[in-house]
């Protein structure tokens, strides 16, 4: 299987196949999120699928931006599985804009600059335009909500 490593607790990579969830669960990931709107969780190779999938279903468009609503559920769901000494996995072809916004989200959760975050991305899941206003808007929205909703102490 062919994924991105991002951080000890954060990976990357394509929609998980049947042979796939093993090696999954062996890495430690405890939760998929699946940002594609074109890849439902019933078109998983095992219905349920047997590791916990959260289905944020959204377009991959630049008309489109990521709903900063969806990146806040997303973050929380990962860093309850984070916490709890569990990977998250992002699921999205290279290139895709929805899985490095969440992606960014999550390093952003964990305490990471908003720079840092997206030059973290980069770095490690090469060939998305992280720099793109459809992308670089939402996460940068989503830094604001979040800081809003945990204001440091």
């Amino acid at each position: 299987m062919n994924y991105s490593l991002i951080t000890d607790d954060l990976i990357f990579g394509p929609p998980p196949q049947e042979e796939d969830f093993f090696p999954l669960y062996t890495l430690g990931v405890g939760l998929i999120i699946n940002p594609r709107m074109e890849y439902p969780p019933y078109l998983y190779p095992q219905d349920p699928p047997p590791l916990p999938t959260l289905w944020l279903p959204t377009i991959d468009s630049p008309h489109l931006p990521i709903p900063v609503s969806l990146l806040i559920k997303g973050v929380q769901v990962a860093l309850s599985f984070i916490d709890d000494g569990r990977k998250a996995y992002i699921q999205g072809p290279p290139g895709d804009y929805r899985a490095a916004a969440m992606g960014a989200a999550i390093l952003i959760a964990q305490g990471f600059p908003v720079n840092a975050a997206i030059k973290l991305i980069h770095l490690r899941h090469p060939g998305v335009d992280i720099d793109a206003w459809h992308l670089r808007h939402p996460i940068l929205r989503f830094a604001e909500e979040w800081a809003k909703l945990n204001p440091i102490q």
